[in-house]
Parts: C-alpha cells; sequence; structure tokens
C-alpha cells in the first residue's frame, strides 16, 4: 500500500465512521418513535437494522486492522485508527440500546400507557442531538463541539433522576403500574447511557485532535486550545 493510497484508506474510514454514526442516529429516532407512536413494525425494523450496524462495525474492524497490518503508521495514522476503532464499538453499544427500547415497544403494545410521555422523549430528543454534534465533531475534529457534548449529558442525568422518581411514585401507588413502570425505566436508562456512550465518543474525538485523554464528566476540565 503506497502512502498516497494510505492517505485515501484514512480519508474512508472517516467516511465510513461518519456513515455508521448517522444511521445509528435513525435507528435511535426509530426506536423512540416506535414507543411514542406504539409502531411494531418499526420497532421490528430497528431489530433489523440492529444487524446492519454490527455489520458496519465489523468492515470498519477489518479495514483499520489492514492498515495497521500493511503500513506502519506515524503517530497521527495510528490515532485516527485507533480513535476509528474505539468510535465505532460506542456506536454499536448505542444502537443496541436503541434495540432495548424497540423491545420494549413490542412488550407495551397491547397496553395503555400509565402515564403520558413528557420526560422520556426529551431524554431521546438531547441524546440524539448530542449524537449528531459528537459525529460532527469527530468530522471536523471540532474540540469545542466535542466538549459541549458534557452538559448535555448532564441534562440527560437530570431528566433520567425526574423519570425515576416519578415512575417510582406510579409503581409505589400501584401494583399494577410496576410492570409497565419497569420497562419504562429500562427505556429511560437506555437512553442515560446512549448519552454517557456518546460522551466517549467526545472524548475520543479529543484524543484524536489533540493527542491529550480527557475525562468530559470532570468538571474542572481544562481549555483544550
Amino acid at each position: 500500500m503506497t502512502r498516497n493510497s494510505f492517505a485515501t484508506s484514512l480519508e474512508e474510514l472517516s467516511h465510513d465512521v461518519l456513515m455508521m454514526g448517522n444511521l445509528v442516529e435513525n435507528v435511535i429516532s426509530s426506536a423512540m418513535k416506535s414507543l411514542e407512536e406504539r409502531d411494531l413494525k418499526l420497532a421490528e425494523k430497528v431489530l433489523a437494522d440492529d444487524d446492519i450496524v454490527d455489520n458496519f462495525q465489523l468492515e470498519i474492524e477489518d479495514k483499520c486492522l489492514t492498515m495497521l497490518a500493511l503500513q506502519q503508521p506515524m503517530a497521527g495514522d495510528l490515532r485516527t485508527i485507533g480513535t476509528a476503532l474505539k468510535i465505532v464499538t460506542d456506536l454499536e453499544r448505542i444502537a443496541d440500546h436503541a434495540v432495548d427500547i424497540a423491545e420494549v415497544t413490542i412488550k407495551l403494545s397491547d397496553e395503555p400507557l400509565v402515564k403520558p410521555l413528557v420526560d422520556i422523549p426529551k431524554m431521546a430528543k438531547l441524546a440524539r442531538e448530542m449524537l449528531r454534534d459528537s459525529i460532527i465533531a469527530y468530522t471536523n475534529k471540532d474540540l469545542k463541539m466535542a466538549q459541549s457534548l458534557a452538559v448535555k449529558e448532564k441534562e440527560v442525568d437530570q431528566l433520567y433522576r425526574l423519570v425515576y422518581e416519578d415512575l417510582l411514585n406510579l409503581m409505589q401507588k400501584d401494583q399494577k403500574n410496576i410492570s409497565q413502570g419497569i420497562n419504562l425505566l429500562l427505556v429511560a436508562l437506555s437512553l442515560e447511557r446512549v448519552a454517557d456512550h456518546v460522551t466517549n465518543l467526545g472524548e475520543w474525538t479529543i484524543y484524536l485532535a489533540s493527542g491529550k485523554r480527557k475525562d468530559l464528566n470532570d468538571d474542572n476540565l481544562l481549555d483544550m486550545e
């Protein structure tokens, strides 16, 4: 593999990660829409799309390993390849959480909701925005955008606590609410974990752009510029 062809392969790798990120964002969006609209066909599509995400991850991993085997990457190139390997792992796990949400849709398909969904859709909206921003930050190596993910992640955590307390109260008031309450808590927890994984994407983008490892949950995060 010549140096020029290797550079082209690195560009293609970044594009593949971008495409996988867009796919995962659509999967998360579809999972939440399936729950809000009680759409079983859409939920089943989420389950099917998870296989596409898994295959995408394997293809990207294979490309990374091939590049490592056929070329002696310099430090910056190694960061690009290593970051791609880490990011696709988090993207695949985000898709797994979308599957968890779709499975709840299927379980609750014949049940009226114990209460209208309010804060859970807010969590989903924030998580999708975070994911979109993380992919843009990765593509542009945008440190500020990567760092900004920590703010929205805290907002998702706050909403999760509200959902937890709300559903816990409903379950305590009436045991009939326990089964559905647990399933809705699973949805909220899945979204909270999506936000955690997206924060990881931001941290890997910071590493890609600067060569520095930073914890975005550290309130004392230093300015990266």
